[in-house]
């Protein structure tokens, strides 16, 4: 057993207090999903825990700006919940519904879960494609980040040692937007992805052209990837049968996978393309069910009423 002092902190004005003492040397826990098992695996050895789970304000989820704003003490299990969540980005519920266990998701915070940054977790590609950004804080101010920028290699993240995750901002998703995430389970539905996509797709008034995108894959390399060069091939472009698998075969350019025992370096490339397209295509269907499902809400039109004729007098 290795010794360490466990501080539990009421506020975030005492949590920067007990990081500034420590220094390098402590670790933020919340749900502790993670770093548990890694204290056990002694491959972080923090001389003092900071307890989170005293902390108020910062695990709630609201409207904001016209967007999503979760805050980071939230748990995964309250996300993929929400009421909110699930009317107005049904693709982010679906994705924490992904990850591991109901007991996992029940403990594990969404700003925990962010700064772990395991390549392999579910809900990163999914908040990258959706154009996230994270509130950092720290004893001298806050700052907010990209999720694009955020992940820097395997378990590194461009927090500095002192900074928490408070928030993190969903921007509001334009007119004619669908989102889809999916991934190639290898063995059970609570595992770790072989590969996983994520796609935000924007359609023009006229439905079609495809006015923006963003796609996102996880599994497949040190960080989350966004595929940019993907979605340069479809940005501004008519909707066709093979722009989505083009996209994909673009998209295997970005990924860098290792090989495990969830598949071959090669097959998780090849994996890519086909799960950026599926991706592509279940957004674009969402699009279509949206549009399906306004028109059918559209009160009937009233049938217009015939104007009485004036009978004219007999000569």
């Amino acid at each position: 057993m290795i010794p360490f002092e466990y501080r539990t902190p009421k506020n975030l004005k005492e949590v920067h207090a007990t990081l500034k003492e420590f220094g390098g040397d402590a670790k933020l826990i919340a749900g502790g999903t993670a770093l548990v098992i890694m204290m056990k695996q002694r491959l972080v050895r923090p001389t003092c825990l900071v307890s989170l789970s005293s902390v108020r304000g910062f695990n709630g989820i609201e409207v904001k700006d016209g967007g999503l704003s979760i805050g980071g003490l939230a748990t995964h299990r309250a996300v993929e919940g929400s009421a909110l969540v699930r009317r107005r980005l049904p693709m982010l519920a679906e994705t924490y519904h992904h990850v591991a266990t109901l007991r996992v998701r029940n403990m594990a915070t969404v700003g925990g879960g962010l700064a772990h940054a395991d390549p392999n977790q579910d809900p990163p590609p999914s908040l990258i494609a959706l154009g996230a950004t994270v509130k950092v804080t720290s004893a001298n101010g806050s700052r907010v980040i990209s999720l694009d920028e955020f992940f820097k290699g395997y378990y590194e993240t461009v927090l500095n040692a002192d900074e928490i995750i408070t928030e993190v901002m969903i921007p509001k998703q334009a007119a004619n937007t669908g989102a889809a995430y999916i991934k190639f389970l290898p063995r059970t539905a609570d595992d770790y992805a072989t590969v996983s996509a994520a796609a935000v797709l924007t359609l023009d008034k006229s439905m079609k052209t495809i006015a923006d995108v963003r796609i996102a894959l996880g599994s497949v390399g040190e960080t989350p990837i966004r595929a940019t060069d993907a979605e340069a091939v479809l940005r501004g472009q008519p909707l066709k049968a093979e722009a989505f698998a083009e996209a994909g075969e673009k998209a295997k350019q970005a990924v860098d996978p290792v090989s495990d025992f969830r598949g071959s370096a090669a097959y998780k490339t090849d994996m890519a393309a086909v799960f950026v397209r599926r991706a592509l295509e279940k957004a674009l269907a969402d699009i279509r069910q949206q549009a399906k499902s306004k028109a059918a809400a559209k009160p009937a039109a009233k049938p217009a009423k015939k104007k009485a004729v004036k009978k004219g007098k007999k000569r």
